[in-house]
């Protein structure tokens, strides 16, 4: 299976990464590791699904009468999220995602690519309602649109050698191993914050990276749980690695989630989201997608 290509930049235009996020500059304070999304499912085949809805905030059905059509606005190359299919039209994760809720609020919808840095502009000049483009949640984005609740979460995990004898991945018991990080990003400062008593061995690309792991050169490796899903389930990585422990959700470090973006007081096509995106969950429709899409999962 091929390898997905996985741009850093659009989960993080806050400055904190979904996909191996450059710094900001601003320090963070340390404090305990924060795993796995809570609750979780498990599929027969026991992938983690994660669950990004809390089942005790049941959102109410809203108003949906005066609501006929939504203009759905996506990227138009960043699979396996968005990109265009063998016949130009839109193919992907959010694309999906985004047919799934016209589906259960039953409006029709259409689905236009543009350029990921027209994106909200386009949504304020009504040309379109609504971003579904692997938009981060940030407090500069929150000036410029308004945002449903997150349907994707970045994490950060670890990965080792399939014969490597490491499970326990608390910064205790990973004293004086060498972990492999991509340098200058918010990965590099999460284990300079907490995994104080580990040898960091900074790498300038995830290539040099997931060598240096295969090669024995480093214990762990460190970064985008995302990104290292589809290299663990790719051709690159030779079945070489596995993933181990769960996944690490610092928002500070690795941003608030994804969500859809709106226009600022769109409240009613904003509920109206939010209210199918739970439906989906709840009857598993999303957990179907997310099998789909990531048959190794990066919870």
């Amino acid at each position: 299976m091929a390898t997905f290509p996985i741009r850093a930049e659009r989960f993080a235009l806050v400055g904190a990464a979904l996909l191996m996020v450059l710094m900001t500059g601003e320090p963070v304070a340390a404090q305990t590791p924060v795993q796995s999304p809570a609750p979780v499912a498990e599929n027969p085949a026991a992938a983690t699904v994660p669950s990004f809805w809390d089942p005790r905030r049941r959102p109410e059905r809203p108003d949906l009468t005066r609501l006929t059509t939504i203009r759905f606005l996506t990227e138009t190359d960043y699979p396996p999220f968005n990109y265009p299919g063998p016949d130009g039209n839109p193919i992907g994760f959010n694309v999906d995602v985004a047919r799934l809720i016209c589906e259960e609020i039953k409006i029709s919808c259409s689905i236009q690519m543009r350029r990921f840095d027209t994106l909200l502009q386009a949504i304020g000049e009504n040309r379109g309602d609504a971003v579904i483009a692997s938009v981060a949640v940030t407090p500069q984005n929150r000036q410029r649109v308004d945002f449903s609740d997150p349907y994707f979460r970045p994490a950060a995990r670890f990965v080792a050698k399939r014969d490597s004898a490491i499970n326990d991945v608390n910064p205790e018991k990973l004293e004086g191993k060498k972990i492999g990080v991509i340098a200058n990003t918010s990965h590099e400062a999460y284990l300079k914050a907490l995994f104080t008593e580990a040898e960091l061995r900074p790498f300038p690309n995830a290539e040099a990276a997931r060598a240096a792991l295969r090669q024995g050169d480093v214990d762990l490796l460190f970064g985008d749980a995302i990104a290292l899903a589809f290299w663990l389930n790719g051709t690159d990585s030779a079945g070489c690695c596995a993933f181990r422990g769960g996944p690490f959700v610092e928002s500070r470090y690795f941003g608030e989630g994804v969500g859809i973006a709106v226009r600022k007081g769109n409240d009613q096509l904003r509920q109206a989201v939010n209210w199918a995106l739970f439906r989906l969950w709840e009857r598993g429709k999303f957990t179907d997608l997310w099998l789909r899409y990531f048959p190794v999962s990066p919870f």
